[in-house]
């Protein structure tokens, strides 16, 4: 038996960038915090708690909640690179679905160094080499950062597939400061033109500094309930979750295809479950957001999600179907790129930007008619999330 599961309460902070920012004992607890008071709870009131954050000690979860109150539930740590926040979203959403628990917190934190992204743990065999050896077979050995060196291979395959312009690829950087610039709480907010993202340094052809996520640290959460709880506490639940998704790699991973090996196919399977799920289609969807840590990903991505036909995506860029006044609205928080990418956060930012917007709370980025909306967040490594909410009759 399964149950319908709310959103009921969010909370994030602003992201900032590594030199700007509080420790994570600080923004886990703010976060948490915010959310709790969204919704008209009090700590006493969850059951459980699942924590994300990828550069932390072990238990750093219980440091941040014990900041926000100590009821003796549990607490689970969760990793799952950067797709651990809507990982832990996941297993709260399982535990109220299933009928364990009542109310179920998901919180994520990270905070970050400076630089490109590394590996804590040189001395063992590391995770994402099987990775990293696709992109070199494919391209050659590069000295280029592990993320850049997949996620720009990847824009590169596509361009060679579909014949589509590196400025194809810098629309996306433009389009997300433009949406950041009424987001409080992105890091970047300042207008950019194309040919300010075009001109910044190459990272990896073809993605330029601009068009890759900062490094940053922040915190989200959210809590979630069954209808029974909501009752019993006198809530009145705007969103719920509708359908969601979790996919991990498959042997097309390690093949020839860098777009698969970045988790184009983990992101078609979760996006065709979730569909099959609540009996819709892209089509009904009119808020999107998703995993843009390079602007090719945004690009792969629309066609992952169905949200355009294969090799049509440029084709949606240049007709403004990905912003406002066209079919969807694609990262209205700024994504990735220009909001952040706190990696234990995003994925609950993620769900904090989409219930603000099926509540007609959004503000300045308030999308029209806003009823269903769209969540995709990957990790490397590998895990793909995808989330359909929608807005409570």
């Amino acid at each position: 038996m399964h149950r319908q599961v709310n959103v009921v309460g969010v909370g994030m902070t602003a992201f900032k960038t590594p030199k700007h920012a509080d420790p994570y004992t600080v923004m886990g607890t703010e976060a948490g915090r915010l959310a709790l008071t969204d919704a008209g709870l009090d700590y006493r009131d969850i059951e459980q708690a699942y924590i994300g954050y990828v550069y932390g000690d072990s238990t750093a979860g219980q440091r941040v909640i014990y900041e926000i109150g100590m009821t003796g539930i549990p607490v689970f740590n969760v990793n799952n690179n950067c797709a651990t926040g809507s990982s832990a979203l996941f297993l709260a959403r399982q535990a109220v679905e299933a009928g364990i628990v009542e109310c179920a917190l998901a919180l994520g934190f990270e905070q970050m160094s400076p630089g490109a992204l590394g590996y804590v743990f040189p001395d063992r065999p590391l995770p994402l080499e099987k990775f990293t050896d696709v992109a070199r077979r494919k391209y050659g050995d590069s000295t280029v950062p592990m993320a850049p060196l997949l996620f720009g291979g990847a824009g590169r395959e596509y361009m060679e597939k579909y014949g589509a312009k590196p400025e194809t690829f810098g629309r996306i950087t433009v389009k997300a400061r433009q949406h950041a610039a009424n987001n409080p709480n992105a890091v970047f907010r300042d207008p950019i033109s194309l040919e300010e993202v075009m001109a910044s340094a190459s990272i990896c052809d073809p993605v330029t500094r601009f068009q890759c996520c900062p490094p940053t640290c922040g915190a989200a959460a959210a809590i979630l309930c069954s209808d029974d709880f909501a009752r019993r506490h006198g809530l009145r639940p705007d969103v719920r979750i509708a359908a969601q998704a979790m996919t991990t790699d498959t042997a097309s991973t390690f093949g020839d295809s860098l777009i698969a090996t970045v988790g184009y196919d983990m992101s078609r399977a979760a996006a065709a479950q979730v569909y099959e799920t609540a009996g819709i289609g892209p089509e009904d969807v009119k808020v999107v957001e998703l995993h843009d840590c390079f602007s090719t990903n945004e690009v792969l991505n629309y066609e992952a999600l169905g949200l355009t036909s294969e090799g049509t995506a440029e084709r949606m860029i240049e007709d403004g179907d990905n912003t406002y006044g066209g079919k969807y609205v694609v990262n209205p928080s700024g994504g990735l790129i220009s909001k952040g990418h706190p990696l234990g956060a995003t994925g609950l930012a993620q769900c904090a930007e989409l219930n603000w917007q099926l509540r007609g709370a959004a503000g300045a980025r308030q999308v029209d008619g806003a009823n269903i909306a769209l969540q995709h967040n990957i990790g490397l490594g590998g895990c793909c999330v995808v989330t359909l909410y929608e807005r409570v009759a």
